[in-house]
């Protein structure tokens, strides 16, 4: 046996490359990869979210009420994005999730406050995310000694240092802050995209490296039927895992069920199709069960982390956050919630749904058209 050979070692590095220069998709995917988790976790990921949307109902128009909300202005952690008219309009737009905060500065504030009789003012809180409103809760504590302070000069100074008001926080839909409650039901989503995604990306691609597929294209079955066909038992695995995940989820972690069942329905049927016709997708572009892993680890990473699932959405950039509206599991992650949650209805997820359906549609066209051109 011949001794260690630099040129030996040389050549099988030269081959290396070459073979890594043909298989361009997983040379792309080894260097993409680094570079998202760069990018996402550098740039889009804030656990201390700032200019969350909120609404307000000022029931007086006096210097008091305006002094708040210029204070609430300034703030770094609130936007002043809507202002309701009554306390039904402000309720559905914290119910819908357009806004994460609601404040309410009743008619007799202004009053209470003259006379030292206790005013308070209600700022609730859509906590179904406990971490993207802690920051927020706790900037809270300095609003009655700074909105205020210019104005009860005087006559109307107060010689105490106590609180000029109260700010009465009522967090709706998770008042204990349980963390639980909003990471399991997101799991829905995540487990469904890994598993079904992944299965049906790697059990086509499996059939095409062992040859069976070319039986499969020679007979007279339609692309929509071979694709029908394939999808439809996984069809009935996404339904037995969200099945198992939603018992589980009300067993172990007690997560509050609040309604909203066809919505959920509607939005689990419409991401299981949409999953399995991604993962279908992939596997007409991938060559190997390799690729496939590849693409869909590198759509499952952007899933988790610009959907909402393990870091607020609303803390995230705009740039990102554009880009997690791109992202069907965002759309799904609202739906889920919003049902278990808040007990949303069709009129309250449409948007999300409808989002549901044009990923769905997107998905199938261009998974057909992949397949043809398989055939061709």
């Amino acid at each position: 046996m011949s001794g260690f050979s630099a040129t030996r070692v040389l050549a099988v590095m030269i081959k290396e490359f070459k073979q890594l220069t043909r298989d361009r998709l997983t040379y792309a995917m080894m260097l993409a990869l680094p570079v998202l988790q760069l990018l996402l976790f550098g740039y889009a990921i804030n656990s201390e979210p700032r200019h969350l949307p909120t609404a307000l109902l000022v029931q007086e128009d006096t210097v008091f009420a305006r002094s708040i909300t210029s204070a609430l202005r300034n703030s770094a952690y609130f936007d002043l994005v809507a202002q309701a008219r009554t306390p039904a309009e402000l309720d559905d737009m914290i119910r819908r999730g357009e806004v994460q905060f609601a404040v309410t500065i009743p008619g007799d504030f202004t009053r209470r406050v003259v006379r030292g009789d206790q005013a308070q003012m209600l700022v609730e809180v859509d906590a179904t995310d406990p971490s993207a409103t802690g920051a927020a809760v706790a900037a809270l504590a300095a609003l009655p000694t700074q909105a205020l302070g210019a104005d009860l000069k005087g006559a109307l100074a107060r010689p105490t240092a106590e609180p000029l008001f109260e700010v009465v926080v009522h967090r709706r839909y998770n008042p204990e802050a349980i963390t639980a409650y909003n990471i399991v039901p997101g799991l829905l989503g995540v487990i469904l995209s890994m598993t079904l995604v992944m299965m049906t990306a790697l059990s086509v691609t499996r059939e095409a490296e062992r040859g069976t597929m070319e039986s499969l294209l020679a007979t007279p079955v339609e692309p929509i039927e071979v694709m029908v066909g394939k999808l439809a038992p996984y069809v009935a695995v996404g339904l037995i895992q969200t099945a198992i995940i939603l018992v589980l989820a009300r067993v172990l972690f007690d997560v509050p069920m609040q309604g909203g069942w066809l919505g959920l329905s509607l939005g689990v049927a419409l991401f299981i199709v949409g999953s399995l016709a991604l993962g279908f997708l992939m596997s007409t572009v991938a060559k190997t069960q390799l690729q496939a892993m590849q693409m869909s680890v590198f759509y499952i990473l952007p899933s988790i982390l610009l959907s909402g699932f393990m870091f607020p959405f609303r803390g995230m950039p705009a740039w990102a956050q554009a880009l997690g509206e791109v992202v069907p599991v965002t759309h799904f992650l609202r739906v889920v919630r919003g049902a278990l949650l808040k007990g949303q209805g069709l009129e309250d997820m449409w948007r999300e749904l409808l989002a549901l359906v044009a990923f769905v549609c997107v998905v199938t066209a261009l998974a057909m058209a992949r397949y043809r051109r398989t055939l061709d």
